[in-house]
């Protein structure tokens, strides 16, 4: 603040309280009558678009008046002792957050926010926000990301030859969204072809866990065909045994960027800044559901308007070379099962994500291994040494109540029917007609 601007202010604080130190003796409570008048009309303050003035203001410009020997320069605008510094962020959190971010200079501040938690650096129950965390790293100039300190690493651009030889992916922090009257951070997932720029597809989520991947990653293998590698991070859900096998299950060769160098993702990146510029800049909605409407649209245009590299629609360029492109098979789902090995215990039952099923007698004391699908447990094909065994049946404690197990059946189980002791039920058998029966 100048000299001028700062003679100014003390000027105009001195009118507040020229009733109070001019000498004149108020009487009673005139002095809180006259504060509330003041307080209550509307100001022009200079340097500041505050209209009011409080309470406690006028009553320390007066008692700084009179401790100064009523000089005016009592009256100008102090200087924060701690400007420049976070007074969000503790002294101790703000030096160790300050060093990680010199210890991992390229990764986004989510990223970098998120290991501070992980390494206790913010103890539990501290809150640093986003904006906190950038005016701090603002202030102490190591907010740019910045090569690392040593030597440069060769970085070269490259672009793969044909569609669906390469696609990358990865997670951006999205919006607030209302859900369950709640709000909720959404999260990007999306999956970028590496020669022609096109979006295969990409949706919002309320969680980054594997299970969203997995969901959006078949949404795109069937709209797209199934590329030949797939380029992802390092997060938990990239480094799933599950995702692993379920990509060398379908021919696809996964590979993990180098921990904090998102470079070679660069198109993945750059495709997450045009989607923050362009449609979350305007997007207004608030569900998740009226988010990914939106997107969806959105992903329609983006990918039939001219990129400014390619020079060509993401889409023309896609289709180009079409005959490339490795369809998606048509038991896509199996691929996506989940795989657990499990011993048949005696009662020849296995519990998977705390359920009992029921597997044929022949397998008790094997170990099997069971697929599935987390979102359709009725559904698990047992297999042993490669080959099904069909699918187990969950266990209906009911049912067994009433079960007859009996030597002459061989292993097989039998219940009776009604009240007729001579009707069985033969396991894997349809009830039929009685002999004599019409």
């Amino acid at each position: 603040m100048t000299e001028e601007m700062k003679q100014r202010v003390a000027v105009f604080r001195f009118g507040v309280i020229a009733d109070f130190v001019g000498g004149r003796q108020l009487q009673g409570g005139e002095t809180e009558r006259l504060i509330q008048e003041k307080c209550a009309l509307r100001w022009v303050i200079p340097g500041s678009m505050r209209t009011r003035i409080g309470e406690s203001t006028i009553k320390e410009w007066i008692a700084r008046y009179k401790l100064a020997g009523n000089k005016l320069e009592a009256l100008y605008p102090q200087e924060r002792c701690d400007r420049g510094k976070s007074r969000a962020i503790d002294p101790e959190t703000a030096q160790g957050l300050i060093a990680l971010r010199k210890e991992m200079p390229s990764v986004l501040l989510p990223t970098l926010l998120q290991e501070a938690h992980v390494r206790k650096i913010i103890l539990p129950g501290v809150t640093v926000t986003y904006s906190a965390l950038y005016r701090l790293l603002l202030a102490e100039g190591i907010l740019q990301k910045v090569p690392a300190e040593g030597d440069p690493q060769d970085r070269r651009r490259f672009e793969a030859d044909n569609p669906n030889d390469l696609w990358q992916s990865d997670i951006m922090h999205g919006p607030y969204v209302t859900a369950e009257d709640k709000q909720r951070k959404a999260y990007l997932l999306c999956f970028v072809d590496d020669m022609s720029r096109l979006i295969c597809h990409g949706e919002f989520y309320l969680h980054e866990k594997l299970e969203c991947f997995l969901e959006s990653f078949r949404k795109a293998l069937l709209k797209r065909g199934v590329p030949r590698k797939l380029y992802v991070d390092n997060g938990s859900a990239f480094r799933s045994h599950h995702l692993e096998h379920t990509c060398a299950s379908l021919g696809i060769v996964l590979i993990h960027s180098k921990p904090y160098q998102p470079e070679g993702r660069g198109k993945c990146e750059r495709v997450f800044r045009t989607v923050r510029e362009q449609f979350l800049s305007i997007n207004k909605a608030t569900t998740l559901e009226a988010l990914n409407e939106s997107f969806k649209q959105w992903i329609d245009i983006y990918n039939n308007r001219v990129h400014s590299i390619t020079k060509e629609e993401p889409i023309r360029r896609f289709t180009r070379n079409i005959e490339c492109v490795r369809p998606a098979p048509k038991d896509l789902e199996d691929h996506f099962r989940k795989t657990a090995k499990r011993t048949v215990a005696k009662d020849r039952t296995v519990a998977i994500e705390g359920r009992l099923y029921e597997v044929p007698v022949g397998l008790i004391g094997k170990r099997v291994t069971l697929l599935y699908h987390k979102h359709d447990p009725a559904r698990m094909e047992i297999t042993l040494d490669g080959k099904t065994h069909g699918f187990a049946v969950m266990l209906d404690v009911n049912v067994n109540y009433r079960v007859r197990r009996d030597k002459g059946t061989r292993g097989r189980d039998t219940f009776e029917i009604g009240d007729n002791p001579d009707r069985q039920y033969d396991g894997g058998k349809l009830f039929g007609k009685a002999s004599g029966e019409e």
